[in-house]
C-alpha cells in the first residue's frame, strides 16, 4: 500500500505540492490543479515542467484528478468537452506513466431521471473505449453524478459499460457529505475499489458540513478503512483533506502557510490511523 494525496490542497504551485509530499516521505502525488489550472488544461510546456519537477523529486503521479463529468458539468452539457479533455490527458498520462484518471458521471441539471441515467451510461461507455484504446483507466469517484446516487447505480455502471478501462475510486467521506448512507456505500462497494480517497467529514448542528482531520469526523473512517482492508485492498490511499481548501466550492485556502502545514499534518495522522487499523485486523 502507498500513500498519495490531491496535492493542490497543500498549495497552488507545484513546488509547494512536491515539498509537502517530500516532507511526508511519499513517493506518489495526485495532481488536480497546478497554479489554478487543471493538470489536463495546462499548456504543454507547463505540463512538461510540472512532470520534470515531479520526476526530479523522485515522485510518480498516481492519478490525474480531471474535470470529466464533475460537479461543473451537467448531463445536458456538451459531451465534446469531456471527450476533448480525455484526449488531451491520455498522451500526458502515458508520458508520466500514470494509470488512473478520475472522472464522475455528470450532474442531473434539468434532465429527466431516465434521461440522466441513459446519457451518463452512454457517455461513460464512449470514454471507456477511448481510455482502453489509449491504455489508461477511468476511475469513477463516488461523488457527483448518476453513478454516485448509490452502490446499486455504481455497480450497474460497471456491469453496463463492462470495460477493463473503467474502475472505481472510493471516497470515504462523500456518502455523508452528499446525504447518503455511509455504511450502505462501503458495504455495497466493498471489494470493488481500485483506488481510495480519504477525507473525514463532520455535520454541524446547523446542517453545514466541513472536512476535519482523519478520525475526528462522523464518516466512520476507522470502520470504513477496516472493511476496505479486510477485502485485501493494498492499493493507493490518497488524501483529500478539504479542511482549508474545497476546490469544487471555489474555496481557496485563506492562509497558504496554514494550508501547507494542515496538509502535512493530515497525512501524518492518516498514516498513524491506517497503521492502527491494519494492526487490529
Amino acid at each position: 500500500m502507498e500513500f498519495s494525496g490531491i496535492a493542490d490542497e497543500a498549495g497552488g504551485p507545484i513546488e509547494t505540492q512536491i515539498k509537502a509530499h517530500a516532507e511526508l516521505g511519499w513517493g506518489l502525488i495526485e495532481l488536480r490543479n497546478v497554479g489554478g489550472a487543471c493538470i489536463t488544461d495546462l499548456p504543454d510546456k507547463e505540463f512538461d515542467r510540472v512532470l520534470g519537477l515531479c520526476t526530479a523529486a523522485g515522485m510518480r503521479i498516481s492519478c490525474f484528478a480531471s474535470q470529466i463529468g464533475n460537479w461543473s458539468r451537467p448531463i445536458t452539457g456538451n459531451f465534446e468537452t469531456d471527450k476533448a479533455e480525455l484526449a488531451r490527458a491520455i498522451p500526458r498520462m502515458k508520458k508520466a506513466g500514470t494509470r488512473f484518471i478520475r472522472i464522475m458521471s455528470w450532474t442531473r441539471g434539468d434532465a429527466a431521471q431516465d434521461d440522466w441515467k441513459a446519457e451518463a451510461l452512454r457517455r461513460v461507455k464512449v470514454l471507456a473505449k477511448t481510455a482502453e484504446d489509449g491504455g489508461v483507466v477511468l476511475a469513477h469517484e463516488n461523488c457527483i453524478g448518476w453513478a454516485s446516487e448509490g452502490p446499486a447505480e455504481t455497480l450497474e455502471m460497471l456491469e453496463t459499460v463492462d470495460s477493463p478501462a473503467l474502475a472505481l475510486i472510493y471516497d470515504t467521506a462523500n456518502p455523508l457529505a452528499h446525504g447518503k448512507d455511509t455504511w450502505q456505500f462501503v458495504q455495497g462497494l466493498k471489494g470493488h475499489a481500485a483506488y481510495v480517497h480519504v477525507k473525514d467529514w463532520k455535520i454541524e448542528p446547523d446542517g453545514a458540513g466541513r472536512g476535519v482531520y482523519p478520525g475526528e469526523g462522523q464518516s466512520m473512517l476507522r470502520e470504513q478503512l477496516a472493511e476496505i482492508f479486510r477485502t485485501g485492498y493494498d492499493g493507493v490511499v490518497s488524501i483529500e483533506p478539504h479542511v482549508t481548501a474545497v476546490i469544487h466550492e471555489h474555496k481557496e485556502a485563506g492562509d497558504p502557510e496554514a494550508a501547507y502545514h494542515i496538509y502535512v499534518e493530515y497525512g501524518r495522522r492518516l498514516e498513524k490511523l491506517v497503521e492502527e487499523v491494519r494492526a487490529n485486523r
